[in-house]
């Protein structure tokens, strides 16, 4: 590995100067460089859309898997960048639970047939479950997850760039301004030689033998008796590195001595030169992170296209699920009430209104023959009268395709007439709509007082 010692340390500095630099600027003791208020705006809605993001994301992956150990185990795979192993829904484990136990307890019977139809509607309910999460991850969470792992990764690097470059422009300015106010002061004070660590503040060490040669009474007391001593400019035989200090110089008398004042002109050119570049590079960057910034309502609109396709994923998904009950609860509605007669006594109704308790207290009218459950002899619609003790109204809950001519067709939402008869499967009812007559079953109709 290439270690670069003088660069790391190089870098060192450079972090330490900005962090006092960032710190100044937070207690007011430092000025900086604002941004326009556009530019303001944009950050904010960038840090919105972000966090926003992240929280769809995480709640979205909770809907679409409950348990977290489940999605823990889903990060690492996709972490390791490897197949997620299919994963058995709960509707699918459901179904297979009631089809084992159909097995065991008897498929024959009443039971057992009712655990096989529910066990085959909720596999069903599984497989569209199943292609919902597919779905839905490939359109929705994938684009969210883009966006969060790569443009605003690359968004905040460019951020910090910028602040970077704002931080070197501030200092820039801190400097050129000390220059120019250390120029003005000797331009006041007259020859006075320039103090170069008011705007570069450096660390010179003098060697061993320059300070073991020189002594202070070997140097004149001022700049006068300096000029007096040395008219024609002699400059004593040694040049070692020291700062350009009055008091140094005074002490040490082994310095030349500036003819005019064309050091600090160059140093107050050299900081605005340097002034110019950071700004340079300042305005780059800034651009570049505007750019940036104002592709984030690309970005909206990208995600509002993902969010359409989530959310008409999640109504096919509703729309299987409601047919399938639908169709689960014809099947249910045609099967022969097996405990009617028992002797047991039943439990207590939950409910006044419940359609299979409400069945047992309808009133009920002459015996017809030909109303015996599905399978039987045909019901013979010209024969059967309302009851004596009279009628109730129901309001059709779903809509309901009749089987053949014995049976009434529904539509949702609508009033009939309905009464029981004698003998009568407990699990259906006689409606009537105008002239129209037939079998409804009870689950499909909500009676009312």
């Amino acid at each position: 590995m290439d270690f670069n010692m003088k660069k790391l340390a190089s870098d060192a500095g450079i972090f330490f100067t900005r962090a006092v630099q960032f710190t100044e600027e937070k207690f007011g003791q430092a000025e900086r460089t604002e941004l326009d208020a556009h530019f303001e705006n944009l950050l904010a809605r960038a840090d919105s859309t972000k966090n926003w993001t992240e929280k769809i994301l995480r709640q979205t992956e909770v809907l679409l898997q409950p348990n977290p150990s489940a999605r823990v185990e889903e990060f690492l795979y996709e972490k390791l960048d490897r197949k997620v192993p299919s994963r058995v829904t709960n509707g699918e484990l459901l179904a297979q639970y009631m089809a084992e136990a159909a097995s065991e307890l008897g498929p024959t019977t009443p039971y057992g047939k009712t655990l096989i139809k529910v066990a085959e509607a909720e596999k069903r309910l599984g497989a569209a479950e199943r292609d919902f999460i597919h779905t839905a991850s490939i359109n929705f969470l994938t684009p969210l997850r883009n966006f969060l792992e790569g443009d605003w990764k690359t968004i905040s690097k460019e951020r910090r760039l910028l602040q970077n470059r704002r931080l070197d422009l501030d200092a820039c300015k801190a400097r050129l301004k000390k220059a120019k106010a250390a120029e003005a002061k000797a331009t006041c004070e007259g020859d006075t030689v320039p103090d170069f660590q008011e705007t570069r503040p450096r660390n010179y060490i003098l060697s061993a033998s320059a300070s073991a040669t020189l002594d202070d009474t070997s140097c004149p007391p001022s700049w006068a008796e300096w000029k007096e001593e040395y008219p024609g400019g002699w400059r004593p035989p040694c040049f070692f590195l020291l700062p350009l200090n009055p008091s140094v110089t005074r002490a040490r008398g082994c310095l030349s001595l500036p003819k005019d004042r064309k050091l600090w002109n160059d140093e107050v050119d050299k900081a605005e030169q340097e002034l110019r570049v950071a700004q340079t590079e300042f305005d780059r960057q800034a651009e570049v992170t505007r750019l940036l910034l104002e592709g984030i309502s690309s970005t909206h609109v990208n995600h509002l296209r993902c969010l359409h396709e989530f959310v008409e994923s999640q109504t096919t998904y509703y729309a299987q699920c409601y047919r399938h009950m639908l169709d689960l609860q014809k099947q249910l509605g045609r099967f022969p009430g097996t405990f009617v007669g028992t002797t047991e006594p039943a439990s207590p109704p939950l409910s006044s209104t419940s359609p299979t308790t409400a069945a047992a207290t309808m009133p009920v009218g002459p015996s017809v023959a030909g109303l015996a459950p599905p399978g039987e002899a045909a019901l013979r619609l010209e024969e059967v009268t309302p009851p004596a003790s009279g009628t109730r109204k129901a309001r059709v809950l779903y809509d309901y395709e009749a089987a053949d001519s014995s049976e009434l067709a529904l539509l949702a939402d609508e009033l009939i007439t309905v009464y029981s008869l004698p003998g009568m499967d407990p699990d259906w009812l006689i409606g009537e709509r105008g002239n129209k007559k037939g079998k409804v079953p009870v689950t499909y109709l909500e009676l009312l007082s």
